[in-house]
């Protein structure tokens, strides 16, 4: 007991001789939660609320005349037999209207087993009305943007979806995006992802968590603001004739988040457009399960996001095009939370252990973590009562809750490596979802390149 009231003195109580004090401590650690972490939890929870209060009587409000016809794009690669669990759950959905299902297999040559499960999938479709399956193998591979402009080539339907080939859907998935879409001024709609492995590993359930509260029920809250952040590449579905108007996938990475902030350019020319968010259509997929795979895959989202905010797109980033709103947050969230602030937080934490006695530090990191469980309370809990479409099932996941801070702890200090991965060897060009080729063709987006080509002028 008297070691544990001796480590609390440390945090509460001046320290003396030649180091610091608390408050400096504290006046330094305080902005950063009341710079990013609040005003986020306060915006989400409020459009939480907002969402949950507009679904009383909402079934009954169903759009008249008939229904749009609906393209799902599925981009192939490597993933084999699971290629029909995606067919299969797209065929079997309730939506009473027609759905084409276009299996898009990409570097199909090399890719043979693929190619033949989702030609097995033709079979499934005998008698069955309303639904289409189309196969488009391209035989040499070209990376993600070329298969999902493929499919958007020979796609008919007035609404597209877009899905990756080890993706799983709720059988009731396309009627609740088509519903978004009943309001004229949305062009856009992203899809609720779910974990589909969520207890083969601690890792996999820390993800789970983080799907559950920053991915579904962060992005319902931010929605209502007409803030959501991305419209995840995994699962997304456009207007045909919009996503056509815009130029479709651009090339480099991170297409998902690079298409939303090109709809997003149209925010401020528009004011009443909207990008939608459904909170309801649920899709299900498999995340890494082990930490090294993990790692891989976050050193890729985060490094893309200092590409796609810093570099393809920093000349955008302004009130003029984003409207005020959008740009605010996109500085302070998009820009501040993801790029900024890992790297302040590694910088923080390694000027605590070398400047602090390890007891005052380790009651800090004590303070922090209780803080940051509590916050993780509240969202889990707020989501599984008012978003959640298995509550009960979800609850079975609160003893892991302890874990959870820990978790977004590590994986922020590892976004400060991919960002500086990212800023000094340009990662992205690297990434596994194009071949080198394909990236190396794309626009070199150097600070440089910008500044020549602006004297040229």
């Amino acid at each position: 007991m008297s070691e544990w009231w001796f480590t609390v003195r440390y945090l509460l109580t001046d320290l003396s001789g030649n180091i610091a004090n608390t408050p400096l401590v504290m006046a330094m650690l305080l902005p950063m939660l009341l710079a990013f972490e609040v005003p986020l939890i306060i915006l989400t929870l409020s459009g939480i609320l907002k969402w949950f209060s507009r679904q009383y009587g909402k079934e009954a409000n169903r759009r008249k005349g008939p229904l749009p016809k609906v393209s799902c794009i599925i981009t192939c690669y490597s993933e084999g037999e699971a290629i029909r669990i995606t067919v299969g759950t797209l065929r079997e959905q309730v939506y009473p209207g027609q759905i084409e299902i276009i299996a898009v297999i990409d570097g199909a040559q090399q890719n043979e087993h693929t190619y033949q499960a989702a030609r097995a999938c033709i079979y499934d479709f005998d008698g069955v009305t309303n639904r289409k399956l189309v196969l488009l193998p391209k035989w040499q591979r070209g990376g993600r943007v070329s298969t999902l402009n493929s499919g958007l080539a020979v796609a008919t339907g007035e609404i597209i979806i877009n899905a990756d080939g080890d993706t799983s859907f709720d059988n009731d998935m396309v009627d609740e995006i088509v519903r978004c879409f009943d309001d004229p001024n949305v062009p856009a709609v992203g899809g609720a992802l779910r974990v589909r492995n969520l207890s083969q590993s601690v890792v996999t359930r820390m993800q789970g968590i983080e799907y559950m509260i920053s991915m579904h029920g962060g992005k319902t809250g931010l929605s209502e603001w007409n803030l959501i952040n991305n419209i995840s590449g995994a699962f997304g579905a456009f207007r045909r004739d919009f996503l056509k108007s815009i130029g479709g996938w651009d090339t480099h990475t991170a297409e998902d988040l690079d298409l939303t902030v090109r709809i997003k350019h149209y925010l401020r020319r528009y004011p009443a457009m909207t990008i939608g968010f459904a909170a309801r259509a649920i899709g299900h997929t498999d995340v890494p399960a082990t930490v090294v795979d993990l790692c891989k895959q976050r050193l890729r989202w985060d490094g893309d996001l200092l590409f796609l905010y810093l570099r393809k797109h920093i000349y955008s980033m302004t009130p003029r095009i984003l409207g005020w709103k959008t740009f605010i947050y996109t500085l302070v969230f998009g820009i501040g939370q993801n790029i900024v602030l890992p790297l302040l937080v590694a910088i923080y934490l390694w000027w605590l252990v070398f400047s602090f006695p390890s007891q005052f530090v380790a009651a800090l990191m004590i303070g922090l973590y209780l803080i940051y469980l509590f916050f993780s309370l509240i969202n889990l809990l707020v989501f599984v009562i008012a978003i959640s479409e298995q509550p009960y099932k979800d609850l079975k996941i609160l003893p892991w809750l302890f874990l959870f801070p820990v978790y977004t702890f590590l994986i922020r200090m590892w976004a400060a490596v991919a960002i500086l991965n990212e800023l000094f060897r340009r990662a992205h060009e690297e990434s596994g979802m194009a071949p080198w080729w394909v990236l190396k063709r794309g626009q070199q987006f150097r600070w440089w390149h910008f500044r020549l080509k602006k004297r040229s002028k």
